[in-house]
């Protein structure tokens, strides 16, 4: 039974918020929860990212949830538009409407220990009312990419005098018909609407690149009417579906990769390359860094565009942006009506203030380690009752949501006993998480994610802070379920002792076994009884040891 004056706050109504809230709903059957959200609705990177091409570079039956799939996806990825409809309907579905407060900015979290709850401040963008709660469990679904690179090291940036913005701030009344466009960046979202924009031979489109990527193919393979009709009609076809791309993605993760399966992969990638790019492209469209060292770009028909007459690859570098254009390291001024900002996201810091025991801030913590810094991507030392999901290092070659589903299966855990009364907070103990960090760090220290300047690394080239070097089955088996003894429990003596119980009935039943299976031998060795004679005279035994006690 839970008690009804606790209360959940998430921060962001993305797919990891709308998740976190999803199972609340449904497995904790717990209602009592807001999610503070600054956009207008639901559905996070993929209410934001709405540049033409935008999809999911996973298969998308994979890239949904496990307790609603969906069997009328178009394509084998999905694009923005039908991924941010299924998270509507899936809102709708769940009735989370009404626990959503739209256009409204989480600006702090505040811990008082004393009353063991959070302050929680947040404002509405259009007023700029100010507004304050109090909740018992924050957790913040805002997840790395959360607020977009503008290259300000750029001189002249803010000189343009066209239209300027960053790909995840796509105007929807942007019309580049009969326009010179600058792409600045040509990493994932670089790469899906160049295609797209330049389709319209009107579109002059000059992608100006400073390091090159490595790109995979992956193609968009449409399903038929009657894919669609086996999926909805038929029991288990769509699941084992699902089933089949994790495996096509998780297996070869466990497999080792020394030195000669590293230098085939590149070779490989290298030869994928060399045979869908232009000629002229070939000296400066291998990367000098090893493949999985940035983020690999999945190819559905960028590299095929650059055929396009009005399509130009610039390596010359950008000296300076000017109020009508772009002039290069070489000294060449290229003019353009249009510039677009491909350039990633800041992720190494957290976007807002959250104050735990003593002063201690999540930002304070990532600044004290280097960078951001959790136990398991989900919890920080001295922030009692607080979790992120997508948090550092949670990051995979495999599917974001399948990381989510995992982490807020294990949040639930911790927060259930909050929830209940059966205990106040539960705080992360620093050793552990020290420990965690120790061996993720070692084991990023001997990848190929060190040997890069990447935005996933503190200051472009030092602390890793985004990938996690290890197979998803090690994900799912870390978080399986919580450690009880590395987190610092308030209030929680019932549940403590309730766990001493269980351990001892566990140790108990272990011992009965174990009594039972020697009996078993000892008669039979010492009496040459048959195997039924032998555990019938066992459990007589044991019964009567039973009635005893």
């Amino acid at each position: 039974m839970y008690q009804t004056q606790r209360r959940v706050v998430i921060i962001g109504a993305g797919v990891a918020g709308l998740t976190q809230a999803i199972a609340l709903k449904s497995k904790l059957k717990f209602h009592n929860f807001t999610i503070f959200e600054k956009g207008s609705e639901v559905g996070g990177v993929w209410r934001a990212n709405t540049y033409p091409g935008c999809s999911s570079d996973i298969d998308i039956h994979w890239y949904s949830l496990s307790t609603d799939l969906y069997p009328y996806w178009n394509k084998s990825h999905g694009l923005q538009p039908e991924i941010q409809a299924y998270w509507i309907e899936l809102s709708k579905k769940y009735n989370l409407y009404p626990h959503i407060k739209f256009n409204t900015r989480m600006l702090s979290a505040e811990w008082d220990d004393a009353k063991q709850q959070y302050t929680v401040v947040t404002e509405d963008i259009f007023s700029g009312k100010k507004t304050t709660s109090v909740a018992h469990v924050v957790i913040s679904a805002l997840g790395i990419l959360e607020v977009p690179n503008l290259p300000y090291e750029i001189p002249g940036v803010r000189k343009f005098q066209g239209a300027s913005f960053h790909s995840a701030q796509w105007p929807g009344s942007m019309d580049l018909r009969n326009k010179r466009v600058a792409v600045i960046g040509n990493a994932s979202s670089g790469a899906q609407f160049v295609p797209s924009i330049s389709a319209d031979p009107s579109v002059e489109v000059v992608n100006f690149i400073r390091t090159p990527t490595w790109f995979v193919t992956r193609p968009h393979v449409p399903y038929s009417d009657a894919a669609k009709w086996i999926f909805a009609n038929i029991p288990l076809v769509m699941r084992l579906h699902r089933a089949w791309i994790m495996f096509w993605f998780v297996a070869p993760l466990h497999l080792p990769m020394g030195d000669k399966a590293l230098q085939k992969q590149r070779d490989a990638m290298t030869k994928y390359i060399l045979d869908n790019a232009p000629d002229k492209y070939h000296f400066h469209m291998i990367p000098d860094h090893p493949p999985g060292c940035k983020r690999t770009v999945a190819d559905n028909g960028f590299l095929e565009s650059l055929y396009r007459s009005n399509v130009t690859l610039n390596f010359d570098g950008i000296a300076e942006i000017v109020e009508n254009g772009i002039i290069t390291k070489t000294g060449e001024m290229l003019p353009f009506d249009v510039i677009v900002y491909a350039t990633g996201f800041i992720g190494e810091r957290y976007p807002m203030h959250v104050r735990g025991w003593n002063g201690a801030t999540v930002q304070g913590y990532y600044d004290a380690h280097g960078g951001p810094t959790a136990y398991i991507g989900t919890a920080i030392p001295d922030t009692p009752n607080f979790y992120l999901i997508n948090g550092p290092n949670t990051g995979t070659r495999i599917s974001a949501l399948f990381i989510t589903e995992v982490q807020v299966a294990y949040i639930l855990q911790l927060i259930e006993p909050v929830l209940t009364g059966s205990a106040s907070s539960f705080t992360i103990k620093a050793t552990p998480t020290d420990t965690y960090n120790a061996k993720l760090q070692e084991q990023l220290s001997r990848s190929v994610h060190v040997h890069c300047q990447s935005w996933a690394r503190t200051n472009g080239t030092e602390k890793v802070f985004y990938p996690f070097p290890w197979p998803a089955t090690v994900w799912w088996w870390l978080l399986r379920r919580p450690n009880w003894d590395h987190y610092i429990a308030v209030g929680a003596d019932e549940l403590v002792w309730a766990r001493r119980i269980k351990t001892v009935k566990k140790f108990l039943k272990c011992s009965a076994v174990l009594t039972l299976l020697w009996s078993y031998i000892s008669l039979r060795s010492r009496y040459d009884t048959t195997w039924w004679q032998a555990i019938t005279v066992t459990c007589g035994y044991l019964s009567k040891f039973a009635l005893r006690s």
